[in-house]
């Protein structure tokens, strides 16, 4: 079964914690909080406002000190936060934009993003920056594998075909925060529970 991880939108939105926690209480694997320009006080009401239970399965891309100190699963490192805090023992994640950087990445994290895999859906002009013969060839190399997600323009209807080209899962963004209202909501993670098993 693909792996599924849904990334936030950059901004704080309304009702955020509660869809937050309707998508880990519906299946979606690990919940990525992403908000590079938030300030520290802001992320920290984010996470107090999410059940205990659930840190375990939410990574942290900035203020990254918070993922030791409220025991978060996870910490994503990039430019901004190129290692996690000392001592921290949980999963670690990367965003890749190539091919060489997904493989030089490889030792050192637990699973990677590799983007933009199709036109983004929330980033304008955003563009696919592979086609299926390089990712084929890159997981027949083992570049790709079950630790590599697509990230980038992913719908649910795309994943029986990065399955097929070798990925693990993918990562979930526009798709999920363009509608978060009770019914559009559920109709996403109807299309994503059909087409992850497909």
């Amino acid at each position: 079964m693909m792996r599924i991880v849904v990334i936030t939108a950059p901004e704080f939105v309304q009702s955020e914690a509660e869809t937050i926690r309707r998508l880990l209480d519906e299946g979606i694997d690990r919940l990525h909080l992403r908000k590079p320009a938030s300030e520290e006080g802001a992320m920290r009401r984010l996470i107090e406002s999410l059940p205990e239970s659930l840190y375990p399965r939410l990574s942290l891309h900035d203020h990254l000190s918070l993922a030791a100190e409220y025991g978060l699963g996870g910490v994503h490192l990039n430019g901004r936060n190129p290692e996690a805090p000392a001592g921290f023992t949980g999963l670690r994640s990367r965003s890749c934009h190539s091919l060489e950087e997904l493989a030089a990445c490889t030792a050192t994290t637990d699973y990677r993003f590799l983007s933009p895999i199709f036109d983004s859906i929330s980033k304008s002009g955003y563009r696919s920056a592979f086609d299926r013969e390089t990712l084929q060839r890159a997981a027949a190399r083992g570049v790709i594998n079950v630790r590599t997600l697509a990230l980038g323009g992913v719908e649910p209807e795309r994943l029986p075909w990065l399955h097929e080209v070798g990925f693990g899962g993918a990562a979930l963004l526009g798709c999920i925060w363009r509608d978060t209202s009770r019914e559009g909501l559920r109709q996403t993670l109807r299309r994503i529970e059909q087409y992850r098993n497909a």
